[in-house]
């Protein structure tokens, strides 16, 4: 097979594969924010099966207040968003998080930033309590078994309580709480914030190990180092608006050069 054949066959195989993925999330029109303040600004994103995406930006340019807004939870918000084609958006006015339960059991996974855990818990009851659905409920055991192969430091600390845990510790049961639902999409917040390199690295690389299958996941860094190369997309978020695939300029502004 020649050069042009081997790539017509790589151009037809990608297609292949695009043609069957099924579209997971649906963002249109999108503009969130808290009180007065808007965050997000008409903001447009189509998520497919199997794909993992990176958002990145610095603080403060809305990349949590995307993950909440799709979650539900921001103080208001309007415009479109569709979770396995279920219009799961809605106009906030009641306050947020009041459909928040229905989105999960629709397919979401929220992995916030930072640990977001209960200190006096063990690390077996963080986990429990992720699954969230009937289903995952009853494959609680084998769903943690999974958990424990992608992160094999929390084996000899299950019964610990995980307010004493190291941070890289706290980060992996945060991360495999979230991992432990019924999802189609997983949204994960800053997975490497405030954690050593070494080991920041080492949770991406977990990350990137698991098998989505027909589920997809969207991570939110700022570090753009971590996801270039690994993952199918990496989208620039900049004042709350998305700014296409164009990581290396954003890391030209990080370093003062834009």
């Amino acid at each position: 097979m020649n050069v042009m054949q081997q790539d017509l066959s790589r151009k037809t195989h990608t297609l292949h594969n695009h043609v069957h993925r099924r579209e997971v999330l649906n963002v249109c029109g999108l503009s969130a924010g808290y009180g007065p303040m808007r965050v997000i600004h008409d903001l447009d994103l189509i998520v497919s099966s199997g794909e993992r995406i990176g958002i990145v930006g610095l603080n403060g340019h809305g990349k949590s207040t995307l993950f909440y807004a799709i979650a539900g939870l921001t103080g208001w918000q309007r415009g479109s968003i569709k979770l396995n084609g279920i219009e799961v958006g809605r106009t906030r006015s009641q306050g947020p998080g009041r459909y928040t339960h229905q989105i999960v059991r629709a397919g979401l996974a929220l992995i916030p930033q930072g640990d977001e855990i209960f200190h006096g818990l063990t690390v077996e009851e963080h986990l429990d309590s992720g699954a969230f659905t009937p289903r995952s409920w009853r494959e609680r055991k084998e769903r943690k078994e999974r958990i424990l192969q992608i992160f094999p430091p929390l084996k000899k600390l299950m019964a610990v309580p995980v307010g004493r845990l190291s941070g890289g510790e706290r980060r992996m049961v945060s991360i495999g709480r979230g991992l432990m639902g019924e999802a189609s999409l997983f949204l994960v917040d800053e997975p490497s914030l405030g954690l050593a390199p070494k080991i920041g690295k080492n949770v991406i690389d977990a990350l990137m190990a698991l098998d989505l299958g027909g589920s997809a996941m969207v991570i939110a860094e700022q570090n753009v180092s971590l996801l270039e190369g690994r993952v199918d997309r990496i989208i620039g978020m900049h004042v709350g608006k998305l700014k296409g695939e164009a990581s290396a300029a954003l890391m030209l502004h990080d370093h003062g050069e834009a």
